[in-house]
């Protein structure tokens, strides 16, 4: 038989291993996100990535989720750079702002 000890060392791997995966693919998701948003506002999406900036638990219908905040950079027309920021409740999309005027999420 396997030691207790073994045993809790074995499931911690798995949920790191877990907790890994499901951050890459929510970080895959959010600049996905933030790719599709740039360019339909003709937007150069800088860096062509997003840096997590809070992560937390949000209670939701279907149960607990992890709550991650990113801080992206973009530009208008290549002068600047301008923060926006996401946020995805598991992997469905809470808020994007742009903080832009003509950002229909911050009217």
């Amino acid at each position: 038989s396997i030691p207790m000890d073994n045993l809790l060392a074995i499931l911690a791997l798995a949920l790191l291993g877990w907790f890994w995966l499901d951050s890459l693919r929510a970080r895959e998701l959010a600049i996905g996100i933030c790719r599709a948003a740039c360019e339909q506002r003709d937007l150069q999406f800088l860096d062509q990535t997003v840096a997590l900036r809070r992560l937390g638990v949000r209670r939701t219908a279907e149960g607990l989720r992890w709550r991650r905040v990113y801080r992206f950079d973009f530009s208008e027309e290549g002068l600047g750079r301008r923060n926006g920021h996401l946020t995805l409740v598991g992997l469905r999309l809470e808020e994007l702002s742009l903080g832009l005027p003509t950002d229909p999420e911050d009217a």
